[in-house]
C-alpha cells in the first residue's frame, strides 16, 4: 500500500465532491480543514474539476486532494497534470489502470464482484474502491465477496450509499481502509455557500471515526 493510501487510512473518511465552480474550491478546502478533515476526492463529473484540483493543490497544500471518476487515460493524464495525489474509478478498466501506472498515480479501481477482485489481485493491487457499496448489499456483501482474497491483504474504500448513519458498520470491518461519501460536502451546500455546515459535518465525521476506532 502506498504512502498516500496510508494517509487516507489514517483519516478514515474521504469526502466525495462534485464541484461546479472553481471559485468555490478554496472556501470548500478551508471548510474541510477547519473541520479537521484534510482530504478530498474531486470527481471528474464536472467541467470545473481539473481547475479546482489545480487550485487546491497549489494554494492549500495541506489538503490531500485526489481525482475521482477517472474513466479513461485522458482523465488520468489530466488529473496528474493538475496535481492530484491519487485517483479512483467506479469500475475496473485495464486501460485506466495502465495509464495510472505509467503516470505513477496511486490508484484504486472500482470493484463489485469476485471477478473484479480477481482481476485487481492479478494486477498486484491491494486497494480497491467497493462501489456501489450500499446498493450491492452493504457490509455483509463486502465481507462475503472479499473473503476468498483475505490472505492477500486486500483493503477497500466503500463508496456509494455510505452515510453518517452507516459509517460505523463499514469501519468496523478490518478490510475497510476508509469510506467515501458525499454527505460531508454536498453539491447543493457548496453552491449555496453553506461552508459552515460542511465544517460541521467534517468535524462530526472525524469525531465518529475516532470513536469507532477507539472502541474497536
Amino acid at each position: 500500500m502506498s504512502g498516500i493510501f496510508e494517509r487516507i487510512a489514517a483519516i478514515g473518511v474521504v469526502p466525495v465532491i462534485a464541484i461546479d465552480r472553481v471559485q468555490d474550491a478554496l472556501p470548500l478546502a478551508d471548510a474541510l480543514l477547519e473541520g479537521g478533515l484534510p482530504l478530498a476526492e474531486i470527481t471528474f463529473r464536472t467541467e470545473a474539476a481539473a481547475q479546482a484540483i489545480a487550485a487546491l493543490t497549489a494554494q492549500r497544500p495541506e489538503l490531500l486532494v485526489g481525482a475521482g471518476t477517472l474513466l479513461d487515460a485522458g482523465a488520468v493524464a489530466q488529473a496528474v497534470s493538475c496535481g492530484a495525489a491519487f485517483g479512483l474509478a467506479p469500475g475496473f478498466d485495464p486501460t485506466v489502470l495502465d495509464a495510472a501506472s505509467r503516470q505513477q498515480l496511486p490508484f484504486a479501481p472500482g470493484v463489485m464482484t469476485p471477478s473484479d477482485l480477481s482481476l485487481a489481485a492479478a494486477r498486484g493491487l491491494r486497494v480497491a474502491k467497493f462501489f456501489p457499496a450500499g446498493i450491492v448489499g452493504g457490509p455483509a456483501a463486502l465481507t462475503g465477496i472479499s473473503a476468498p482474497f483475505s490472505h492477500l491483504g486486500m483493503q477497500f474504500i466503500p463508496t456509494g450509499g455510505v452515510s453518517q448513519a452507516t459509517l460505523a458498520d463499514w469501519l468496523r470491518l478490518p478490510q475497510v481502509l476508509a469510506v467515501g461519501g458525499t454527505w460531508i460536502a454536498r453539491s447543493e451546500d457548496i453552491r449555496a455557500g453553506h461552508f459552515g455546515e460542511i465544517t460541521r459535518l467534517a468535524r462530526a465525521a472525524r469525531q465518529q471515526v475516532a470513536q469507532i476506532r477507539e472502541n474497536a
